[in-house]
């Protein structure tokens, strides 16, 4: 299932109508929150500004709360009278529950739960899955653990784990996967080493928190003019070639080739 906003995904949350159309101009998608951003005396207010939104379905994705809550089938329920059919499952453990959404709407599954980690293949598997997600805080909280990160900023192993296993479950399954938001908004140096890392490693986006954390991973995903030239290069090489070939010093065979695709492919 095709999956292409671009790599920067901006959270807006849901009882902020005025905040929308600004967030959307700033990202390359906007994500509105009805979940963690909305307290639960504002979600219905929340539903209502969903229906009355005016912006773009191609650039917006929905969260909706875990389908376990109490807040699940009115969410549905709003979504559908929309024309949004990108739709964030928070708290994702269980691809049963994604039957619940018609065949108009592509998911982002949410694994931020040791269920739903443990999960990750089978909910990459639905047809109605188009994108996998990782939470770093709620994931550590559903196993009793009290920080994601040490005091220096670095994951802790147990998020490591968990980020790879949804990347590979994704991957597997020829699913998008997109990296979690960095939450310390200050900490642009940080966010820039993760979003390099997310690329590298093999994410398609990463979702943010704040306008000014767009600009940081955009550059990260965007591949410099040396790295874009080089894989030009070796792809043209490669025209002329059969099997494996030398270029520039380096053995060339068919994962180098689609890593320069891959390169081309973010320009």
């Amino acid at each position: 299932m095709a999956f292409d906003l671009g790599p920067a995904l901006l959270f807006c949350p849901g009882d902020r109508a005025d905040r929308f159309a600004g967030a959307l101009a700033k990202a390359d998608a906007v994500i509105l929150d009805l979940e963690d951003a909305v307290l639960p005396d504002a979600k219905a207010h929340a539903r209502e500004n969903l229906l009355t939104a005016d912006l773009d379905p191609d650039q917006v994705i929905v969260r909706v709360n875990d389908p376990a809550s109490a807040h699940f089938g009115a969410d549905l329920a709003a979504v559908s009278r929309t024309p949004f059919r990108t739709v964030m499952v928070a708290k994702s453990e269980d691809p049963l529950a994604f039957d619940a959404f018609d065949a108009s709407f592509s998911l982002i599954a949410l694994c931020e739960t040791a269920r739903g980690v443990l999960r990750a293949d089978e909910i990459a598997a639905h047809p109605r899955t188009a994108a996998l997600m990782w939470g770093a805080e709620d994931l550590v909280a559903s196993i009793g653990g009290t920080a994601s990160r040490f005091d220096d900023g670095r994951y802790r192993d147990v998020a490591r784990h968990a980020r790879s296993r949804v990347l590979i479950a994704a991957a597997a399954h020829d699913r998008a996967a997109i990296d979690a938001v960095h939450l310390d908004i200050d900490d642009e140096a940080g966010l820039a080493a993760e979003a390099s890392d997310a690329v590298a490693s093999g994410f398609r986006a990463t979702a943010c928190i704040h306008p000014r954390q767009v600009a940081v991973i955009r550059d990260a995903y965007r591949p410099d003019a040396v790295t874009i030239e080089w894989a030009r290069a070796v792809l043209a090489a490669a025209e002329g070639e059969r099997g494996v070939f030398r270029f520039q010093g380096r053995m060339v065979d068919e994962p180098v080739l689609r890593h320069a695709r891959a390169v081309l492919g973010r320009i």
